[in-house]
């Protein structure tokens, strides 16, 4: 479903994403993970269009999209989520996911209907006439997939949507990533908290200093030598 070939992002003389390529198929759930500062979210900006591509090739289903702007790859069917949730406070929950709507339809009643689901699909129901901004962390986490699923993706990116939540809350959240892919949807997602990475990825990619690490299912990745020198450390495997 999705392609990296070779991707490239420079930043003056800083190589934020150097030389990477990974498949990601259809159906599946692929982990991005790595240190601060690896190039992790700037490659989900490349494939989201909200920066260009140096070099390389991002293929969807087929089609080179580098360089492509974020609308015109959000209207291919890649929704995405952002790290530092930004929700419109002064709008209710439900206007909230029928602005994301309103990026795949220009119908209102189609995009209402859209917003209902992707609330039904979050667990939002119960908070959709509510302000955005009364919203507790874990909501906002939610109403931030909402928005993305009510673009209608086939792939969608999740940038660390387990950030700040407890431990109850972030068993709530790999059950709702589950949910998701069961209904069909593709799935690239960076997290920090490995065993949500372990037990929700069917394989994970490591970057580190822009460059790809390792690749694999999450067991041999997550003992491979290297990944736990420059990411992990031992007291992960311990």
């Amino acid at each position: 479903m999705l392609e990296l070939e070779n991707l490239s992002r420079t930043f003056g003389g800083l190589k934020a994403v150097n030389n990477v390529s990974f498949r990601l198929h259809k159906g599946e759930i692929l982990g991005l993970i790595g240190p601060n500062g690896a190039g992790k979210t700037t490659l989900f900006n490349c494939v989201a269009g909200a920066i260009k591509p140096s070099s390389g090739a991002i293929r969807l289903e087929g089609q080179n999209i580098a360089g492509y702007k974020s609308h015109r790859v959000c209207r291919m069917g890649l929704g995405r989520t952002y790290q530092i949730v930004r929700p419109f406070n002064n709008l209710s929950v439900f206007d909230n996911v029928v602005v994301g709507a309103l990026n795949r339809s220009r119908k209102i009643s189609e995009a209402r209907q859209m917003a209902r689901e992707a609330i039904e699909t979050t667990g939002l129901g119960p908070m959709q006439d509510s302000l955005a901004g009364s919203l507790t962390l874990p909501g906002r986490k939610r109403l931030e997939i909402a928005r993305a699923l009510a673009t209608g993706p086939r792939l969608l990116l999740l940038d660390e949507v387990m950030a700040g939540l407890n431990p109850t809350e972030v068993e709530a959240a790999i059950e709702l990533i589950r949910k998701i892919r069961e209904s069909g949807i593709t799935i690239l997602i960076i997290e920090h908290l490995m065993r949500v990475i372990s037990s929700v990825s069917d394989r994970i990619v490591v970057l580190h200093h822009g460059q790809k690490l390792a690749e694999g299912d999450p067991g041999a990745v997550l003992n491979d030598p290297a990944v736990v020198e420059a990411y992990l450390g031992e007291d992960f495997l311990a």
